[in-house]
């Protein structure tokens, strides 16, 4: 192994090194969460919310199918005249 190739090799280690002591300190990537009952709470909260919307879907989806039908006759009805 010649000076160039051990240098770039320590130049590589330093630099695993530096940022593995950078990750320790930083700490954890992810919150965490202490409060149960909050994150319970929102949990709650966001499925209710989920549910609500999955109902104004239902009625969009219904007027939508709706219309396609009256529309359907409307066309119908002028063919026959």
């Amino acid at each position: 192994m010649d000076g160039g190739q051990l240098t770039a090799i320590i130049i590589v280690a330093i630099v695993m090194l530096a940022s593995i002591v950078r990750a320790s300190v930083r700490g954890p990537r992810h919150r965490v969460v202490v409060d149960d009952g909050q994150a319970k709470a929102e949990n709650q909260r966001l499925r209710d919310e989920v549910h609500e919307l999955k109902e104004r879907i239902k009625v969009l989806e219904r007027i939508t199918v709706e219309k396609e039908n009256s529309l359907a006759k409307e066309i119908e009805s002028l063919r026959d005249r």
